[in-house]
């Protein structure tokens, strides 16, 4: 029985539609997956709502749903949902089964079997959902390389942000200092066990930016706030050899930063992290698969289901997405729930 499914598609600049669509039946090697949530990721969505997308790269090079960059397009790469329709030749074992997919926002879709992850029996739905997001935390570390006794900044408490936090704070870190502008992005980090301060007021940032310099600066700096001045911030902060990891995705945006001075003198490494790939330094022993697992491990000790903020029908996207674009500050994670 053919399937009709609910659909996101973003249709033009801030514009959104929901559209109803009967899908295929699986063929050979294709299930029917049946979702049960999918998580807005609100930075590189809102890039998709507001025309911000590079016109000469791919929304994400691995990941075949997501090469179309113009309108109207869908997007979204999180979701979870339960098999509920076999195609020829895919073993009954998938009937019922808890699924991770980097697809699109739908109530339903259709996907080969290879691209399914499925979820362990012990993750429930709104945790597995965050299976995209802490990955890129993982390859954050990863790419980070923390250390015993380094003081680590972390610019930007977004989800991603959150998620870093979360595993950084279990580390024997010597300071977990983070900064965020919305006040609530900030009481979650401190109950994580970080310092936090607002970059936007002059004065908590000069005392933390005097403090470090009196001790060498942050040994590490992640730039996760999607802003591509913030940079010059993350150089402020640093000190000789300190190293900056860029996690942030500008899409069209740029902005001048600030490499002359103590910058150049300090010898600072700055590194791009992207998690469709793995640092060339692992690919001896890590495999993306043995980062999922890893993955996993994390979120069953973080419980990420703890930062869902608000939970709505695919129905309200348009609303959610305005307040996402015009009120960031009243959420941390959204959900659609079908």
């Amino acid at each position: 029985m053919k399937k009709n499914a609910q659909q996101l598609w973003f249709t033009g600049q801030q514009q959104i539609e929901v559209r109803s669509s009967e899908i295929e039946l699986p063929t050979t090697g294709e299930v029917v997956v049946e979702v049960i949530c999918s998580a807005i990721s609100a930075g590189t969505e809102m890039l998709v709502y507001r025309g911000q997308l590079p016109a000469e790269i791919a929304l994400d090079a691995n990941i075949q749903s997501l090469q179309n960059q113009t309108y109207p397009l869908q997007y979204g790469y999180a979701c979870v949902g339960t098999v509920v329709q076999l195609g020829d030749g895919v073993e009954e074992f998938w009937l019922g089964q808890a699924v991770f997919a980097f697809q699109p926002h739908a109530s339903h879709f259709i996907s080969a079997v290879e691209n399914l992850i499925p979820v362990p029996n012990d993750i429930a739905a709104e945790d597995a959902v965050f299976l995209a997001n802490m990955e890129t935390a993982v390859n954050l570390l990863q790419d980070g390389k923390p250390i015993i006794g380094e003081r680590v900044l972390v610019l930007g408490q977004g989800i991603v942000g959150l998620l870093l936090s979360s595993l950084l704070a279990q580390m024997p870190l010597g300071e977990l200092l983070v900064a965020d502008k919305w006040a609530v992005r900030r009481k979650i980090a401190a109950q994580l066990g970080a310092k936090t301060f607002d970059p936007l007021l002059a004065e908590e940032r000069n005392t933390h930016q005097q403090r470090l310099s009196e001790i060498q600066g942050a040994d590490l700096i992640y730039e996760l706030t999607g802003v591509p001045d913030v940079l010059n911030l993350a150089v402020d902060f640093s000190g000789y050899h300190s190293r900056i990891v860029i996690g942030s995705w500008y899409g069209t945006k740029s902005a001048p930063v600030y490499l002359g001075g103590a910058a150049h003198r300090n010898r600072l490494q700055i590194t791009t992290s992207q998690v469709s790939s793995l640092s060339p330094e692992l690919t001896g022993r890590w495999t993306k698969a043995r980062r999922f697992e890893v993955t996993w491990d994390m979120i069953r000790r973080i419980r990420p289901s703890q930062f869902v903020s608000q939970r709505v029908a695919l129905e309200d996207a348009p609303a959610v997405y305005q307040q996402l674009d015009q009120q960031p500050e009243t959420l941390i994670q959204a959900l659609f729930v079908y």
